[in-house]
């Protein structure tokens, strides 16, 4: 058997040391955008945080608040720090799938039909109050959302990459607004909560608006990341180390709701491929390169809140479906 000398690597040195991912710059990435973001809004650092982990994992967000909480205002501030193409729709209850995907018209010069792109075709798509479209037009977003492509006319279009759908949602109780889909809610990565912000917090919004006088909120953000970047960093954070008892971990979290009694409809395989996705992201802006149960249990929340449905007779109680997640993971052994 041949034999090979392992030089310059000392005795009680890792051999696999080299091997490990080097997350510095994305890190730093993550670091210099989170400061911009904060130059403009106040708090919401958790929902920043899962912000930037749906990017690093190429999942999209469904942001959930009452008109004012600063949603919209959050992805264009986002957009405004990436240099990729950022398309913004207005969904109303009289919008048609062919304005946001594209329609054929007919050239009649050539004498032959010509597809025009809708606004979908970018890279950062920003979908103002997604419930307030009927579901016809919802129903458009599947593919999508799912594939990055569209087929229109048999003809089937991909999207450029990366590609993310930001949608901003107000509470389903409020005039004129359609409750989303099971599946169309199955396609978000995430739904980030968006609350009222505190006292403090509320009076340093006022007094950021008062110094602003005629000076634009975006106008001093910088750009920091290209696509090409951020396709690296998607890379990368696929490439993330998860334990196989931590697998193990997410399929019992994922199962115990299909079998919790509180619950009329659990989670599906694509949550426990989204609670994945999403740890490795949680490690990733933590300058981790592998996955703790405390990436899992962040990411488990935002994951399957809009994936559960709570019986009826427990929704009448008040339980939501948060709640009734925090005792799920509760209720599973950590892995040690």
């Amino acid at each position: 058997m041949e034999n090979i000398e392992n030089n310059n690597i000392p005795e009680n040195e890792n051999v696999n040391f080299e091997s490990r991912l080097d997350l510095g710059r994305l890190q730093e990435s993550i670091v210099a955008i989170k400061a911009e973001l904060g130059s403009v809004i106040v708090g919401q650092e958790k929902m920043i945080d899962q912000l930037l982990v749906a990017f690093l994992s190429n999942g999209h967000v469904l942001l959930e608040g009452v008109p004012g909480v600063a949603k919209t205002i959050t992805a264009k501030l986002l957009s405004k720090t990436l240099q990729i193409g950022f398309s913004r729709i207005q969904f109303t209850p009289d919008l048609m799938p062919s304005d946001i995907l594209g329609t054929s018209v007919f050239d009649l010069k050539k004498s032959e039909f010509e597809f025009k792109k809708g606004p979908i075709f970018s890279n950062l798509i920003l979908i103002d109050e997604i419930n307030r479209a009927p579901a016809k037009t919802q129903a458009a977003l599947f593919e999508v959302m799912e594939e990055r492509q569209i087929t229109i006319d048999g003809k089937t279009y991909i999207l450029d990459t990366p590609f993310l759908v930001i949608a901003t949602q107000n509470p389903i109780e409020q005039e004129g607004t359609y409750r989303l889909p099971e599946a169309q809610l199955d396609r978000f990565l995430f739904k980030i909560s968006i609350d009222y912000p505190k006292l403090n917090e509320e009076i340093m919004i006022i007094q950021r608006e008062h110094h602003l006088q005629d000076k634009g909120k975006l106008q001093d953000v910088r750009s920091l990341l290209s696509a090409e970047e951020i396709k690296h960093y998607q890379s990368l954070v696929k490439q993330i180390v998860v334990e196989q008892n931590l697998l193990e971990y997410i399929a019992k979290i994922v199962v115990n709701t299909r079998e919790n009694a509180f619950l009329y409809l659990g989670a599906s395989p694509r949550a426990s491929i989204a609670i994945l996705n999403a740890a490795k992201g949680f490690a990733a802006i933590r300058g981790r390169d592998f996955v703790t149960p405390e990436d899992i249990k962040e990411a488990a929340i935002p994951v399957l809140q809009h994936r559960v449905i709570v019986t009826p007779e427990r929704e009448m109680e008040g339980i939501t479906s948060v709640e009734i997640i925090k005792q799920i993971i509760e209720s599973v052994e950590i892995p040690r």
